[in-house]
């Protein structure tokens, strides 16, 4: 086809195309009422993709092709709010429920406040979605509430996120909700992720959390995410009266909504509607860990205004925790990657909170002690907010005699070797055994995981097959794979084994404080192993300090400096380190060059916007000279870095008395002498 003509008839068909598939989105996400199959849905964008391959530059931006990016994200960068995401004040019975409106009606003056509006609370990701003239611009997470991190790309690929809103929209609306799985398309995705060996999440959470942050949107655009909105940030040349109606013009703008809201008016219709949420709740489409009330007017809730950190106009009421009652059937040691023995309950298998659970943690030894849990026994079992399950007491009087105590083992529940507490006054009972089996596979895990040397694809069910297969017998020989052995794994095929390799040669280049978190050393974690990053430049330097020389450093400390000292002096770690030596993994600091430690022991939070430094420049500015970052201001805090803008954490300072400085003055503060 040439000519103007053709290319006028490919745009309209490609744009007839292109609304047929915003209404079918609009019907599936919003309406809840699918007009077509999932196959007919694929065929309409398969269409339209030839459509714009035969015409490329009639692609639009807002195109539902154009949802997955090509260009993976090598990090996130930081987004400041507007109007900061605060967090919702927390009630947890009927009766701090009626405190709460009992404080809201003395506020008022004893004022009715008319309506109140009542929605499940979403168990998911906190998501701020700003679109500019009705077209999606930019996408941040809720972060510490004022400053997030942008994740348009990856939250371009989710279906339920409009590219463009239905209708007029203001020139520029930011509405902000939550991010979730359902908990049936969760199950599903889990079993498929386990069959093709990729990351398997322990809750729809969790999944949804780790989706949002990857750094590849490819990978996003493979999980079923949905969204909901449920707030307003910033909105310009529109207004809203009430949350209702707010939500109503979300629902004419395409955006979806959470289901159940309901508008109330009266305090006692919203709590009868709180209590039947939380009977119905596991008939509810997504985890719901409660409800949230607020007053419908909006007029009312600007009245009521905020707290340092949630809205006074606003509760969350939370659903208690899932229990149950089960038998123990036995109780089994899980030997983590440090070596701790974890008594696991082995469950008859118990429906509880919508999931069916057939084991839980005991913690430890002295917690099994504590508890006086014998094999056999009749246990209350916990499930709150749809993390591991926990056993909380034992039915003493459901006993019959044949019952079982349990006794802490006295070798290794896996290699056999000898066990033992490493310390007067240790509550974890570890396998001293370096070369145990279970240690490798968690401590290759570890090793490989995203805050470690972040080597993608080296999943569970991978590390299995390498230690199981004795492919490797150490951390160190993951670097000498190689592609055809790696090409028979189960799962696998040639294109994996090479992603594989190529993301084990990547991590090379990590560097120290990388390496560190690798390490698993005990009481050493991201923190500290920045700081002795930063502080000593190699590992070289680093071993060769001895415990007196870490004890001052900050985030280090007397505990983690042995803890370090021991873990350096072992042989076993000496031919580690060699062994990676000779596979070319970094093993210098890949950040800033050590300064002088002119902010040691000092700690410092930053709150508006700064004149030449972003948020991030400052924070790698003082951690590079000694410094601590922190999130929130607290007594402990010494300075308060204020720019324009500053928001509550400017306020709380002064309350506190904690100084206040600006820019110039933290500039001087990391010079010799300022």
């Amino acid at each position: 086809m040439s000519g103007g003509s053709g290319r006028e008839g490919l745009r309209g068909k490609s744009e007839a195309l292109r609304d047929e598939i915003r209404r079918h989105d609009h019907r599936y996400y919003v309406l809840n009422q699918p007009a077509v199959s999932d196959a007919e849905y694929d065929d309409l964008m398969r269409r339209l993709r030839e459509l714009e391959a035969q015409a490329p530059e009639l692609v639009t931006a807002d195109s539902p092709t154009q949802r997955v990016g090509g260009v993976p994200d090598a990090a996130f960068a930081p987004v400041r709010h507007a109007t900061p995401m605060l967090s919702l004040e927390n009630a947890f019975s009927e009766e701090a429920l009626a405190a709460w409106h009992r404080r809201v009606l003395q506020a008022l003056g004893s004022r009715d406040p008319g309506a109140y509006t009542v929605e499940p609370k979403i168990d998911g990701v906190g998501l701020a979605l700003t679109y500019e003239a009705g077209v999606l611009a930019r996408a941040a997470t809720r972060g510490d509430g004022e400053t997030g991190e942008d994740v348009t790309a990856n939250a371009r690929t989710i279906r339920a996120v409009p590219l463009r809103l239905r209708g007029e929209a203001p020139p520029r609306l930011e509405v902000r909700g939550e991010v979730y799985m359902t908990p049936e398309e969760f199950r599903a995705y889990n079993a498929r992720a386990e069959r093709e060996g990729g990351d398997v999440f322990a809750n729809p959470r969790n999944a949804a959390a780790g989706s949002l942050r990857q750094k590849d949107p490819r990978v996003t655009a493979g999980r079923p995410l949905r969204f909901a909105v449920h707030s307003f940030g910033t909105v310009e040349r529109a207004s809203y009266g009430t949350q209702w109606e707010f939500l109503q013009a979300c629902r004419a703008l395409g955006l979806p909504l959470t289901a159940r809201a309901t508008r109330l008016m009266s305090f006692e219709d919203a709590a009868q509607t709180i209590r039947s949420l939380q009977a119905e709740r596991q008939a509810l489409p997504f985890e719901a860990d409660g409800a949230v009330i607020k007053l419908d007017s909006i007029a009312l809730q600007q009245r009521l205004g905020m707290t340092h950190r949630s809205p006074r106009w606003a509760l969350a009421y939370k659903f208690p925790a899932h229990q149950a009652v089960t038998r123990v059937a036995g109780i089994e040691g899980s030997v983590g990657r440090t070596g701790t023995i974890t008594p696991v309950a082995k469950l008859e298998p118990v429906a509880c909170g919508g999931v069916t659970i057939s084991s839980a943690t005991l913690h430890n030894y002295d917690e099994v002690k504590r508890l006086g849990i014998k094999v056999g026994d009749r246990v209350v079992i916990e499930r709150a907010g749809d993390v591991i399950p926990r056993v909380i007491r034992v039915r003493a009087d459901a006993r019959t005699g044949r019952e079982r105590a349990v006794r802490p083992p006295r070798a290794c529940p896996v290699c056999g070797g000898a066990v033992a507490r490493e310390q007067e006054g240790d509550v974890a009972l570890r396998c001293l055994n370096p070369s145990c089996p279970a240690q490798l596979k968690r401590r290759v895990l570890h090793f490989g995981s995203r805050d470690a040397m972040d080597i993608e694809g080296l999943g569970e069910s991978v590390v299995d097959q390498l230690v199981e297969r004795a492919m490797i017998r150490t951390v160190a020989e993951v670097y000498g794979l190689s592609a055809e052995p790696l090409a028979e794994l189960e799962g696998f095929a040639q294109k994996k084994a090479d992603n594989l390799l190529r993301a084990i040669a990547a991590s090379k280049t990590r560097g120290l404080a990388r390496l560190l978190v690798g390490f698993g050393i005990r009481h050493v974690g991201d923190k500290a192993s920045r700081v002795l990053a930063e502080r000593f430049g190699s590992l070289e330097a680093l071993t060769s300090a001895g415990p007196e020389a870490l004890k001052p450093l900050p985030d280090v400390g007397p505990v983690a400096a042995e803890a370090i000292a021991r873990f350096f002096a072992q042989r076993e770690t000496r031919t580690l380190v060699r062994a990676l030596q000779r596979h070319g993994v970094r093993m210098t600091h890949t950040g800033s060059p050590r300064r002088a430690q002119t902010l040691a022991g000092r700690s410092f939070v930053f709150t508006g916007e700064l004149p030449s430094l972003t948020r991030r420049d400052a924070a790698t500015l003082v951690r590079a000279h000694g410094g601590e970052v922190l999130s929130s201001v607290s007594g402990k805090t010494d300075f308060v870095v204020a720019g324009t803008d500053a928001g509550s954490k400017l306020d709380r300072a002064r309350r506190l008395k904690v100084r206040i400085i600006d820019e110039s003055t933290l500039m001087n503060m990391t010079k010799e002498g300022g």
